[in-house]
Parts: C-alpha cells; sequence; structure tokens
C-alpha cells in the first residue's frame, strides 16, 4: 500500500484545484532491489536475507522424497484454477465432487478443496466486513447503560472510533475532491497513450502537446515516485487511493451509520450457538481469493516445473478453509475453520489474520487446545501495524484465557525484509519479544495471484507466515515424527540472529534482534532441516 498521507497532501493541492496545477517532478534513479523469489535464497550464497531453502535442496535434500504433508490455509479463499497451484491443491478423497452430498458425512457437502465458512446455503459469500472493535462499540453504544465491567472497554472504543471520526468528517470532502482529480487524470492518460496498462515508466517517456494531458502526466508521475509506486499501474495507484478514500468515509460511518451485519445477511446461522456449526458452502474461491492465493504459492506453487514461482515446501497439498472476509473475521468462523483442518487431515494451519478484540476468544481456544491434541501446528501471522504484542492486544493467540497456559502448538511470525528493499526488519510489522516468536521475510514476496495464471507481489506479516509454514511443513515431510513443539524448537534455535542492530518497526530507534522476538532472529530452512535431523 503506498504512502496515503504523502500521496493527500500532494493530490489535495494539486489535484482539488481544477484538476491542473501539477508540479513538475525530479527523475529518480533506480534503487538495486531484490529479485522476485529472494525470499528464497541465502546471504552468503546469493548475497539476498532469505530462508536458504533453494540451498537446502541442492545440498541437503537433493534426491531425497519425504512424506506428503496437509497445509491448511484460513484466508479470503484460493484460486482452484491457478497452473502453479491445482497439482498441489487438496481434495477431499472421500468427496464426490458436484453431486450435491456429503459424501463422508462431515457435515459439509461437496467439500472437495475444502469448506467456505462464509457462505451462504444459495452460493452467495460474505466479502466485506467491519471491525471487531466497531461492533463491539456499537453493542456497548446500544444499550441504556453500560456494565462496570465494560466501562473501560467502551471508554477506549469511543476514542477509537468518536475521534478519529471528528477530524476525518472535517477533510473527508477535499480528499473525495482530490480522488475525482486522479479519476480524470487517469482517463485522460489512457485516451491520450491508447494503452491498456500505463505505469509510472511509461509516463517518463511519453509527452504530449495536450496541456491538460501533460498536466495529468506530470502530476501522476510525481505521485508514483513520492509514493515508490512506479512499478504499479495508474488504475492500481487510482484504485488504492480511492480505497483510502473510502476508509475516510468508513471511519465517519463507523459513528454516525448503523451497523451492517454482512455476515448475518448471507451465513444464516445462530451465532450465538457453538453447537450450530454446519453452515457455509463449498466455494473456496467465490470472488475474494487474492490475499489466500497468494498466501498459498509462498506455501507450496509447485516447485520446478518450469513456470511462475517455487514454493517454499515441495510435496503438500494446500487446504484451503474460507473464514477471513475483507474486513475483521469472526470468532466462531476461526473456531470452526482450526477444527475443520484438523479433522480433515492437516498437520500445519496457516493462519494470516488478525485482530484486537476477541469476543469469543474460548471458542478459539478450544479449537487451538483441540489442535494441540491432535499434534497440529498453528502458524499466526504476528500483524501490520507496528506495534509491540507483548503489551497490545493481538487475537488469536496462543494464550489460554481458562488457565493462563501457552499453548506448545502454536507459533507467531513477523516480518523481515532485505537491506534492497528497505531493511531486514519491515516497517509494518508487529514484534514483541515474548510473544512473536520468530520473523521471516514479509517484503516484495512474489506469488500466484487470481485470474489469468498470473503473479505478484504483496507485503504483510500475512506473506512472513506461510514462509514459516512451508518451512515446517518440509520438515514434518522429512521427520513426520516430530511434534509441532519440537518443530517450532528447530525453527526458533536455527534462526539466523543478525548482528548489531537493526531498525524497531514504525520508527527509526536502532535496536538489537533478540529486542523484537523470542529467537531473535530470522527463519532460516537450511539450518532448521540440519537440526531437526538431530531430533529424536
Amino acid at each position: 500500500m503506498f504512502n496515503k498521507i504523502k500521496a493527500i497532501a500532494f493530490c489535495g493541492i494539486l489535484l482539488a484545484a481544477n484538476y491542473s496545477a501539477f508540479s513538475q517532478a525530479v527523475p529518480a534513479t533506480a534503487p538495486v532491489s531484490a529479485p522476485n523469489g529472494w525470499h528464497l535464497l541465502d546471504k552468503g550464497k546469493d548475497g539476498f536475507s532469505g530462508i536458504s531453502v533453494n540451498k537446502a535442496y541442492s545440498e541437503l535434500l537433493k534426491g531425497k522424497k519425504g512424506t506428503t504433508v496437509t497445509v491448511a490455509v484460513i484466508d479470503s479463499g484460493v484460486d482452484t484454477l491457478h497452473e502453479d497451484l491445482t497439482q498441489v491443491l487438496w481434495r477431499n478423497p472421500k468427496e464426490k465432487p458436484g453431486n450435491g452430498k456429503d459424501d463422508d458425512k462431515n457435515g459439509y457437502a461437496d467439500d472437495v478443496y475444502g469448506w467456505n465458512f462464509l457462505g451462504g446455503k444459495d452460493g452467495r459469500s460474505v466479502g466485506k466486513d467491519t471491525e471487531e472493535a466497531q461492533r463491539l462499540y456499537k453493542k456497548l453504544k446500544a444499550q441504556p447503560s453500560v456494565a462496570p465491567k465494560d466501562t473501560a472497554l467502551f471508554s477506549k472504543l469511543k476514542a477509537k472510533y468518536e475521534e478519529p471520526a471528528v477530524a476525518n468528517r472535517a477533510k473527508l470532502k477535499d480528499f473525495q475532491e482530490s480522488y475525482e482529480g486522479i479519476i480524470w487524470a487517469d482517463s485522460l492518460l489512457h485516451s491520450g497513450l491508447k494503452k491498456d496498462t500505463i505505469k509510472g515508466t511509461d509516463l517518463e517517456t511519453f509527452r504530449s502537446s495536450d496541456q491538460q494531458i501533460e498536466n495529468a502526466r506530470v502530476g501522476l508521475l510525481s505521485l508514483l515516485k513520492g509514493n515508490k509506486m512506479m512499478d504499479i499501474s495508474i488504475d492500481q495507484f487510482r484504485d488504492e487511493f480511492g480505497e483510502y478514500v473510502q476508509s475516510l468515509k468508513g471511519s465517519v460511518d463507523a459513528v454516525d451509520s448503523p451497523l451492517v451485519n454482512y455476515r448475518a445477511n448471507i451465513v444464516k446461522d445462530n451465532y450465538a450457538d457453538f453447537s450450530d456449526r454446519f453452515y457455509g458452502n463449498k466455494d473456496v474461491m467465490a470472488k475474494f481469493a487474492f490475499h489466500g492465493t497468494h498466501v498459498s504459492g509462498i506455501i507450496g506453487a509447485k516447485r520446478d516445473n518450469g513456470i511462475g514461482i517455487d514454493g517454499v515446501a515441495d510435496n503438500v497439498k494446500i487446504m484451503m478453509v474460507r473464514a477471513v472476509p475483507d474486513g475483521d473475521e469472526h470468532d466462531k468462523d476461526i473456531a470452526l475453520a482450526i477444527r475443520y483442518a484438523v479433522d480433515n487431515g492437516a498437520k500445519v494451519i496457516s493462519m494470516s489474520f488478525g485482530k484486537g478484540y476477541s469476543p469469543e476468544k474460548q471458542w478459539v481456544d478450544d479449537a487451538i487446545r483441540y489442535a494441540e491434541k491432535k499434534n497440529v501446528l498453528l502458524v499466526h501471522a504476528a500483524g501490520n501495524d507496528s506495534k509491540n504484542i507483548d503489551v497490545e492486544d493481538n487475537f488469536p493467540n496462543p494464550m489460554y484465557l481458562s488457565d493462563g497456559k501457552r499453548a506448545t502448538n502454536m507459533i507467531t511470525v513477523g516480518a523481515s525484509g532485505d537491506p534492497t528493499n528497505g531493511g531486514l526488519t519491515a516497517k509494518f510489522s508487529n514484534y514483541g519479544k515474548n510473544n512473536v516468536d520468530v520473523f521471516a521475510p514479509g517484503v516484495k514476496i512474489y506469488s500466484t495471484i487470481p485470474g489469468g495464471n498470473t503473479y505478484g507481489n504483496a507485503n504483510g506479516t500475512s506473506m512472513a507466515a506461510p514462509v514459516v509454514s512451508g518451512i515446517a511443513a518440509l520438515i514434518m515431510e522429512h521427520y513426520p515424527k516430530l511434534k509441532p513443539a519440537q518443530v517450532i524448537d528447530i525453527l526458533v534455535k536455527s534462526c539466523y540472529k543478525p548482528e548489531g542492530t537493526v531498525t524497531k518497526p514504525g520508527t527509526d530507534e536502532q535496536i538489537a534482534f533478540s529486542e523484537l522476538c523470542r529467537s531473535g532472529g530470522i527463519v532460516n530452512a537450511y539450518e532448521a532441516l540440519k537440526l531437526a535431523a538431530t531430533y529424536k
């Protein structure tokens, strides 16, 4: 995502006034950047701070084939037709596709590739949803009086929503006008260049005798350079700016408008009754599969097939369990998604989602404990708020509500980068000396994206978690008797521990990596496999 504040400052000045007052940008020299797939590389051999998995295949695993490991991805959906994923997707061996029957009697009819807990019986699927904090705010605000036990929470939620809404109401109109200016410039440039896809590099070489088109070119080029988005299309820039304007509107609506229950309108279960669990539909692709498709490719895109990318693990089956909307997930869906994955043979569950509040945490805890008893490893993304989750909540987490004990089968992952793409720590990553276990590559990660067998980059701890899921699966392929706690121990102890200091996410402060996570380092597949060989 681009630097929205900088973009808005430019647009408010340059676009709102009749869309013509653009300034000239100074061309910048493109920095050396890490190549696509840098996260698979080795620092010593290749010069990039990846996980050394390619080195592991060539030096440790050559000629070896492990057992197949099923990895469940609890996410937004997956492109089941993608060329680099079709061969690695899990298929339910007991289910006959398309007959509308629950052949395996597990309660989920036609669950061939997994299950969609955000689906309705009519075939629709939940796309957008609200924040959990907003749901709690509206619930408490609607009460005649707030219970004493909820007073502190309600005060915190009021500060979260009501104070920003005041500021955002004041600026929303200007930002909407700026967005209209970007749309205007985008349209003019498409007519001037007569191309479907226009990137910043095209704007550098193009010139127009039409003054309006030239103004549009100079202005958008300035914005793309200023936000370091020269490698994306102007249409994508337009769309991302539009998303930011929508987020401002959402901030205002969170206070001023009634809460929309997107899930209830489609899923139609009794949410309060956990025993009402056989809801949803078979559509694991839906229309919202970008995130889950990207995550799935990182874990296990078919290696060495001459197309696309290589996943981390070479002998996995990806089971998609759709439970994550565009918004905060619901605890019931996550708890049932974990149980579904466990019951259908997953040994690793990759979870690239999270939120700051968990009103039904006990349901999720019970599911994590169920996975723990069944020897299933859970890999969770730490989050992208540049915050210390030792002091600020992030859910789900491994701390059981009932007894305060820590789950032995859950690992939490922060995001690292490379010096060529911003440094060893991702500026957005959450961290925590106690509650984040390891870091893994999560900046400019190239993977599968849905629609037309395409590929692209994405950033986030959402990308770092599947890197760890892939390494964990690779360890289990070759050492299938290891327990989740042992795999976590291996991942933690085999980390590459950077010397000196690194940048604390969200700041300019320099600190030791050991202050950011329990391991004090970045996962390394090569070292993990060497260490795994010594475990019994």
